[in-house]
């Protein structure tokens, strides 16, 4: 980090919230349905959540981030809201949910929400209204609906292209049976997107904050950030310039997160928001991180890095650069509910990430992807920011290769079956056992929602615990000298330069990071102690694939 890089994050006032906790975080992702099931119907549920926190605890956890748990046909996996103000009851109770947010911060854990605010479900007693009202009606100035083109409107309004692939309009049919006005959804067609321009859907927003807030919620992650508003000319997308996109990163966005700052600062412990945000412009993706807007954002830039240490590297730095004019911290994350697991993506030669390179049978080596996953985990714990740890992944978990009988995820159904879509990072989690459902559920149902592979008996959390080569022994104890050695929680960083296959950088006085991305072993800097290593190292030479933690 340059000096003057360092005394921007160092002078940065860090305006509403008391103790910044966000900025160092440990925050791990829980995905309701996969994490643990407390009923023993085969699904994840907040029962399970309860009875797992100690786990979280002793893993070493700061707050925990949980994918929608509201009422929703689960057309995309609960990102199609029903009802904001409700717990699905597949996974509990809303009383359930206050309990274990509760419980939760009695162990020292924080809970963060998802917010979907760029559509609802098609099942939304808004849109539903919509369609009953007709054409014309106040209660369609919520949504996008328009009437279609060509001489009998059966031309789609726009050329807008899905985020899941295929068109981005649907066309609703009148009570008489003929072809009415066409609808919006970036997404799903079950995905309705919601006018942002109209008061009512800020309104409804911001009071759908208050009602998690008053239960204890410390902060929001918000679902696809930068896409809420639109022109209301509906122009090609050949019209999109920077702050004026047809449908993404538009100026007016701003306006929206400011007010939501308001609300979360308005409380006595001001809660956090994090943002979804993909984009590519640095300064813009800034914008969103100033002082009265979001506090962090996810950082996909780095997620999606192949396996290299010249495009990780670079992508670190860019991060640092892009967030330190705004003095936000950066967040690090290897993959979610949506990416392919780490332990399979780097084990394949195309190691990077991209949505539309998911395919069906493509070679993995799990020994060397396992090698760099845990190599990894120690580099991104490393880093100055917060770290996002995404279920499973702790556990050295693979991507599932699931029957295309079973698949649910939109994704692969609108990709004409030739995308797998994300199911396979969604299965359930092993807890224990030779078999499965490995300890999953309560009962013993004999499948979990999604099937779990046969051979994750030596997966599971009881077949780690005690393993001292294990991924969660490794994971626990990373976690553990992050959080009692002064180094790992300030923002400084100096970079060391071992080699163009290396990655070297030293965090505060005393602590360096190494990692070998080369063929070849390497020999370490002088170091009085090494804290962790990745693997077993012989004398002072790291092996390829490989990261140590030195004391200086």
């Amino acid at each position: 980090m340059t000096d003057q890089l360092h005394d921007i994050q160092a002078g940065h006032t860090v305006t509403g919230v008391a103790d910044p906790w966000w900025r160092d975080a440990v925050i791990y992702q829980i995905y309701p349905r996969s994490f643990a099931d407390g009923n023993g119907d085969g699904t994840g549920d907040l029962a399970g959540v309860r009875r797992r926190l100690g786990y979280l605890r002793d893993l070493g956890v700061d707050a925990i981030w949980f994918t929608p748990w509201y009422v929703s046909p689960l057309a995309d996996g609960g990102y199609d809201v029903a009802d904001y103000r409700a717990i699905d009851p597949v996974f509990g109770t809303l009383e359930e949910a206050e309990q274990l947010i509760a419980e939760a911060r009695t162990l020292g854990i924080r809970t963060i929400i998802d917010v979907v605010p760029n559509h609802v479900s098609d099942q939304h007693a808004w849109f539903q209204a919509a369609l009953a009202a007709g054409p014309g009606s106040p209660e369609r100035e919520r949504f996008w609906f328009r009437p279609g083109g060509g001489p009998s409107g059966d031309e789609m309004p726009t050329d807008w292209v899905s985020s899941f692939a295929g068109t981005t309009w649907t066309r609703t049919t009148n009570p008489d049976g003929t072809a009415g006005e066409w609808y919006l959804h970036l997404f799903a067609p079950e995905q309705p997107d919601l006018n942002w321009s109209h008061p009512d859907v800020r309104r409804e927003h911001e009071d759908v904050l208050r009602f998690w807030f008053d239960r204890g919620v410390a902060g929001i992650r918000i679902d696809s950030a930068a896409f809420l508003a639109k022109d209301p000319a509906l122009p090609p997308l050949s019209s999109a310039r920077p702050g004026a996109h047809p449908h993404m990163d538009r100026d007016e966005l701003h306006d929206i997160y400011r007010a939501w700052r308001e609300v979360a600062d308005s409380y006595d412990e001001p809660r956090v928001l994090v943002g979804e945000v993909w984009l590519e412009d640095a300064k813009r993706f800034a914008a969103y991180l100033r002082p009265d807007e979001m506090h962090s954002a996810f950082n996909f830039d780095f997620m999606t890095q192949p396996w290299d240490a010249v495009a990780m590297q670079t992508s670190i730095q860019r991060t640092l650069r892009e967030h330190a004019p705004v003095g936000a911290p950066a967040t690090w994350v290897l993959s979610n509910h949506d990416i392919t697991r780490p332990v399979t993506r780097y084990g394949r030669a195309d190691s990077g990430f991209a949505f539309t390179r998911k395919r069906f049978g493509t070679p993995t080596d799990l020994a060397l992807g396992t090698r760099r996953a845990r190599a990894a985990a120690l580099l991104v714990a490393a880093l100055p920011g917060a770290l996002y740890i995404y279920q499973g992944d702790e556990l050295g978990l693979p991507e599932a290769e699931l029957p295309v009988e079973v698949l649910q995820d939109p994704m692969h159904f609108r990709s004409e079956g030739i995308d797998p879509g994300r199911d396979g990072c969604r299965v359930p989690l092993p807890w224990s056992g030779h078999r499965a459902p490995f300890g999953f559920g309560t009962g013993t149902p004999d499948r979990s929602w999604l099937p779990q592979p046969d051979d994750w008996g030596s997966l599971t959390v009881e077949a780690q615990s005690d393993d001292p080569g294990s991924m969660l022994t490794l994971y626990r104890t990373a976690l553990r000298i992050r959080r009692d050695r002064d180094d790992l929680r300030g923002e400084s960083v100096e970079w060391l330069d071992l080699g163009a296959e290396v990655i070297a950088f030293a965090r505060g006085a005393g602590t360096l990071s190494v990692t070998n991305f080369g063929a070849t072993p390497i020999e370490l800097p002088a170091h009085r102690q090494t804290l962790l290593s990745s693997v077993p190292l012989d004398g002072a030479l790291l092996p390829p694939d490989s990261t140590a933690w030195l004391a200086l």
